[in-house]
């Protein structure tokens, strides 16, 4: 009878605690969801509707340009918001990027060139402050000016493709690798298998048209400024805002505040970068894969 009462006296217990557990989720859930609504501000227009009626518009490239941060996407709603708005003076594309998919790269450089032209009497600049280079960079070379602090490092106008190979591991450890396509190059790339000197050529003339890309993409928006058509400027290396500015790959150096307040003639800044969305924010809070997936209920490779 006292093994029967202390059985059941910890199931209580355990029971006890697996409430107060779920009540903890549930107040921290609610938490999130409260700091989203009431805290967190709708940047894509809403609070671009002063009372003077001018500003300088801004909006942040931050992180690696891929399709989880809706990079692409996100910049162009922050664009048109800004562009839409009536006192907005000048955009500002605040960059701090190493780059990253060169396709999501090429949308946003086209977003802008179509809004450029669609508003020709907004200017929209970029200011380099850490770094903007390779996909951030292929960004920046759609606005009207670069500028950047004579220490940020910009540039890294190439194409890479990384990898492994364990083939000699796997000889070492006898293991045969058994791979089945369908294809000749449907393996392609494969760490486990041995290199072909046909795939490798297939690979090299890829990263190649890409590059070319790059580069076009880069001499269609710079043309007036670049002090040399090709070379090392296109070599893939980078540089600091100072060595920039003498190959025409910046246009000056300068800071945030400083193009608002000198060549916008708006010193006032509002915030155009549109929200990551709760679903996101909240999978980053609490830190688990799967929120990844529950975030698409609640929200609308490299250079």
């Amino acid at each position: 009878m006292t093994k029967l009462a202390g059985s059941a006296l910890q199931e209580q217990r355990r029971a006890r605690q697996w409430k107060t557990f779920f009540r903890l989720a549930w107040l921290l859930l609610m938490l999130a969801v409260v700091y989203s609504i009431f805290i967190s501000r709708d940047k894509s227009g809403k609070d671009g509707s002063l009372i003077d009626g001018k500003h300088t518009a801004l909006i942040s490239l931050d992180g690696v340009i891929n399709s989880e941060n809706d990079t692409a996407d996100r910049l162009t709603r922050g664009l048109e918001a800004a562009y839409k708005d009536s006192g907005t003076r000048g955009i500002i594309i605040r960059a701090n990027s190493p780059g990253g998919s060169p396709v999501l790269s090429g949308m946003a450089y086209d977003e802008i060139r179509r809004l450029k032209k669609q508003y020709p009497a907004i200017p929209v600049v970029t200011v380099v402050e850490e770094v903007c280079a390779s996909g951030c960079y292929y960004i920046a070379a759609a606005t009207d000016r670069i500028y950047a602090d004579k220490a940020s490092i910009i540039g890294s106008i190439g194409v890479l493709s990384d990898g492994f190979g364990f083939t000699g591991t796997m000889e070492k450890l006898g293991v045969e690798r058994r791979l089945m396509t369908s294809g000749d190059n449907k393996g392609m790339g494969d760490p486990f298998s041995p290199r072909k000197p046909e795939q490798e050529a297939i690979r090299q003339q890829l990263l190649d048209t890409v590059h070319q890309q790059f580069i076009q993409a880069v001499r269609d928006g710079r043309s007036k400024q670049l002090r040399q058509a090709s070379g090392e400027i296109f070599s893939g290396r980078v540089w600091l805002g100072s060595q920039g500015q003498a190959l025409g790959l910046i246009d000056g150096l300068s800071s945030v505040r400083q193009v608002a307040r000198e060549q916008f003639k708006a010193e006032k800044l509002v915030e155009f970068t549109p929200d990551e969305g709760f679903g996101k924010r909240a999978a980053r809070f609490l830190g688990v894969q799967f929120a990844q997936g529950v975030s698409t209920l609640f929200e609308t490779r490299y250079y």
